[in-house]
């Protein structure tokens, strides 16, 4: 596979490794992940032991210290063959690992990113509730009141990716009542910590392997030494957080799209109709030609962006062109795979259509990537937005 535009050699050397590793040790949990929902426990210390964990965060706290556009490579690689797996670390990785590397203060950070890069603990965030979703901020409901040294938290979040196997959770609570989308402040929590409870593991559609959950929180106390940033400024961590957790998603896109475009051409060399192999009819060659273009230029859209965000902080993301350009990487990419999955399916015809063929699980994973980290429609209001200003 050609991974030679726009990457060093380390880059591609990295790649590589990432991909080996994820056809070897990812691909045969992918089924079993799917079929029962299972999570492998033992999968977070085999990735650190391979230099997959902390990838964006100071080696001094255990990470790797490479950049944004490294863990999109990772990230890329390993949803080629287990797209549940790469969700569930990313979602670790960068939601939970990265922001509090990037917001937390010192101490947060040596107490927090440790054990999280040794993959001793597994993270989380926890941002959306029921009822809310697009408006994920402005309908906030948890609140964290203050109570002496700690704060009480109360309410629930929704649709948790690592909810359910989590041990450190990235939470934002409303710390200010009347101020709409401002007023809220993120806190690093234990799981254990009494009041904090998985109301329920949800069943899902795709992305199976990659456990979800409800939250709630009853009257949980949480110091207030584990604020992340500044209080009642969360929404700020929020915002920057999700340009890079959207220029993240892109990867998912383009792995999956890979692999699905290398299981069409194998099925239509192979599949014979009207004693001869499919792959000779010109409305299945159209087929491939079309997910070929599709594929390569989400690629080189998705590292082009990759690359940009990698020369951004926290303090520039969540605004200006870095947000328009991360939330039209994430769409376009998104769409696209949506229509190689589709293309692919319809190759593999009746075979595409049963639940244990590995393109159907593919397909399975198509609307998630057009509904996390904001919405087609979210990723299309934030473009015209920055357009229009």
């Amino acid at each position: 596979m050609n991974t030679q535009f726009g990457l060093s050699v380390d880059q591609r050397a990295l790649i590589d490794h990432a991909d080996k590793f994820a056809r070897e040790q990812l691909y045969p949990l992918a089924a079993k992940m799917d079929e029962e929902e299972w999570w492998p426990r033992d999968l977070m210390p085999k990735l650190d032991e391979l230099g997959f964990l902390g990838v964006t965060v100071d080696p001094k706290y255990g990470g790797a210290g490479m950049s944004i556009m490294d863990a999109g490579l990772i990230l890329q690689a390993f949803s080629r063959y287990n797209h549940a797996a790469a969700l569930a670390w990313v979602a670790h990785d960068n939601l939970c690992a990265n922001n509090i590397y990037n917001n937390g203060s010192e101490a947060v950070r040596e107490r927090f990113l440790p054990k999280l890069c040794s993959g001793e603990w597994i993270g989380c965030l926890g941002l959306t509730e029921p009822g809310a979703g697009s408006d994920a901020l402005g309908s906030m409901r948890t609140r964290a009141v203050r109570d002496g040294d700690d704060y009480v938290i109360n309410g629930s979040k929704l649709y948790i990716t690592n909810g359910p196997v989590a041990d450190i959770c990235l939470l934002y609570a409303k710390t200010e009542q009347d101020r709409g989308s401002k007023g809220i402040t993120a806190f690093v929590v234990k799981t254990d910590t009494p009041g904090f409870k998985v109301a329920q593991k949800l069943i899902k559609m795709g992305f199976r392997g990659s456990q979800t959950a409800e939250l709630v929180f009853e009257d949980m106390r949480v110091p207030a030494e584990n604020i992340v940033g500044v209080v009642h400024e969360g929404h700020q961590v929020v915002m920057s957080g999700l340009d890079f957790e959207r220029a993240l998603i892109s990867p998912i896109n383009v792995g999956i799209a890979e692999r699905t475009l290398e299981l069409a051409i194998e099925f239509a060399k192979t599949r014979e109709q009207f004693g001869q192999p499919i792959a000779n009819f010109q409305m299945v060659q159209s087929r491939l030609a079309d997910m070929y273009v599709w594929k390569e230029t989400m690629r080189t859209y998705c590292w082009s962006i990759l690359s940009e965000v990698s020369q951004v902080d926290e303090s520039q993301a969540g605004r200006g062109e870095i947000h328009a350009k991360t939330a039209a990487s994430v769409m376009y990419c998104a769409n696209m795979c949506n229509k190689v999955l589709d293309n692919g399916v319809q190759i593999f015809g009746g075979n595409g259509y049963i639940w244990e063929s590995e393109i159907n699980r593919l397909f399975r994973s198509t609307k998630l990537l057009e509904i996390g980290a904001g919405t087609t429609e979210v990723r299309k209001m934030i473009i015209s937005g920055e357009l229009l200003k």
